[in-house]
């Protein structure tokens, strides 16, 4: 490692996007409290996410990232939690049969209960001053919860390890049986093409089950159950810290509260405290990658954040996130100087952020997302990937298994007429369940289209390149950077 680091290392440098409380005895005791409970996930379930990563990064598998903007404590119920794993293992499910590559699935799931916001405050319509919203992990989104309180770091905690029980347990009872496959309900899917296609789908995948059996051959115990993993956006500092312990086997420093942490677009500042803190757990990470991204930023990041690149091929995931009509511009010298730094990343693209727009329906405004500009989001980055010799490797959603009506389009032509009929969402919109099926099934036409066999791909990178060598030198002195 480039220099000592321990979990607290991020308390000697500036660090954006914390919470300020009236009460900084009450959060020391809390975060004590923290430090003190056990595991919400386990080192070898990190470490297998981690090897699978790797294989993200050669082009064997394709990662699904997907949930909620930003969970609720009262999202914590088997019937919403069930929801959320259903939609993100049938849409896998949608991808590995139509674009032929298995898949990972990691849920923002378990722990996704802080935001960043751009402001510490929000000015009401009555002229009263308070705290912005932040997730609910500091406060409540409800105008007299809005003073942030750290016991609600407890709370996170135990309604991340209900959630992350409740996911295991839903996995456990059968929902992931591919054996099982016709009897998933297509629940809000009203679309009758796309519900035939799942139909289909599932019908073959458990002819072609019935067919092995009959043969005398057992079923391997993967074809019933999948790995579920978990992540959240690494943003509440204390609270990380309190959740990151020495694993006595290798001596490596993990956060044991989620499986994969991400850094902000807001928090990926090199001299801070988000990026120091980053840099020394073991956990597979990932980097928000938006449109004030420039290349030699990006490769200064991810070397700073990734001592050891030639030892854990996949452990930095970048996460692109441009608006559909920058990806052309924007993606490929990313792509470029990463190429040419040697990283073995695995590169995804998240179609939300960088296409949210705002709407007004009977005088009340709405944040929303048009399901085009998401399908034409995905459909530009995989062309600007092949274009520059590289592959998309997976993607990253904000959806949700129930039947919202937060973005508009898709296989409901939903508009903004119906858009305050059912907007849950606690932040951003989401994509409810017929659109995130809709998109799956879209989105493995556009890989199958796109790509060759797997041994086809060109190498997107070569592992070498330790940091300071001349290939990074040189990089530093190429006007592509500048």
């Amino acid at each position: 490692m480039a220099a000592q680091w321990e979990p607290h290392s991020w308390r000697k440098l500036p660090a954006k996007q914390q919470p300020k409380y009236e009460n900084e005895e009450e959060l020391l005791k809390c975060i004590e409290e923290v430090k003190r409970l056990p595991p919400i996930v386990a080192t070898t379930e990190i470490d297998k996410l981690q090897s699978l990563l790797a294989e993200c990064a050669r082009g064997e598998r394709f990662l699904l990232q997907g949930g909620d903007c930003a969970e609720q404590f009262s999202d914590c119920t088997w019937d919403t939690i069930a929801a959320k794993v259903k939609i993100l293992l049938q849409m896998s499910f949608a991808i590995t049969y139509g674009a032929r590559i298995p898949t990972v699935r990691i849920g923002r799931l378990a722990g996704q209960f802080a935001k960043p916001r751009s402001s510490d405050f929000e000015i009401l319509s009555d002229g009263r001053k308070v705290f912005s919203y932040r997730g609910d992990n500091v406060n409540g989104s409800d105008i007299d919860t809005r003073n942030p309180d750290p016991k609600r770091l407890l709370e996170g905690y135990f309604r991340s390890a209900a959630t992350m029980n409740c996911a295991r347990v839903v996995i456990a009872e059968g929902l992931a049986d591919l054996r099982k496959a016709t009897t998933w309900d297509m629940g809000f899917e009203k679309n009758t093409v796309r519900r035939n296609e799942n139909e289909v789908m599932a019908q073959k995948i458990v002819s072609a089950l019935d067919f092995i059996e009959t043969c005398g051959v057992a079923l391997d115990p993967v074809l019933r159950s999948v790995d579920m993993f978990v992540s959240h956006e690494g943003l509440h500092l204390p609270y990380e810290e309190a959740l990151t312990r020495k694993s006595p086997t290798n001596g490596e420093y993990y956060n044991i509260g989620t499986h994969f942490l991400w850094i902000g677009d807001r928090t990926r500042q090199l001299d801070h405290g988000h990026v120091e803190y980053f840099r020394g757990i073991a956990n597979p990470i990932g980097i928000k990658v938006g449109p004030t991204m420039k290349p030699l930023e990006l490769v200064d990041l991810i070397e700073k954040v990734w001592p050891n690149p030639l030892e854990t091929p996949g452990k930095v995931t970048l996460i692109t996130r441009f608006g559909y009509d920058n990806v052309s511009s924007m993606l490929p010298p990313l792509i470029e100087a990463v190429k040419k730094a040697n990283f073995p990343v695995v590169w995804i693209c998240d179609p939300m952020h960088g296409n949210t727009t705002s709407t007004t329906v009977d005088g009340k405004k709405f944040k929303t997302r048009k399901f085009d500009s998401v399908l034409k989001e995905l459909e530009e980055c995989v062309k600007a990937h092949k274009e520059s010799g590289s592959f998309l490797a997976g993607v990253h959603f904000e959806l949700t298994g129930d039947n919202v009506t937060e973005c508009t389009g898709g296989p409901e032509n939903l508009t903004d007429a119906h858009l305050p009929e059912r907007y849950n969402t606690g932040c951003d919109p989401r994509l409810n369940y017929a659109q995130s099926i809709e998109v799956a099934f879209r989105l493995a036409e556009y890989l199958l289209e796109s790509r060759k066999s797997i041994s086809d791909y060109p190498a997107q990178h070569t592992l070498g390149s330790p940091p300071g060598s001349p290939v990074r030198k040189q990089l530093r002195r190429n006007s592509i950077l500048e």
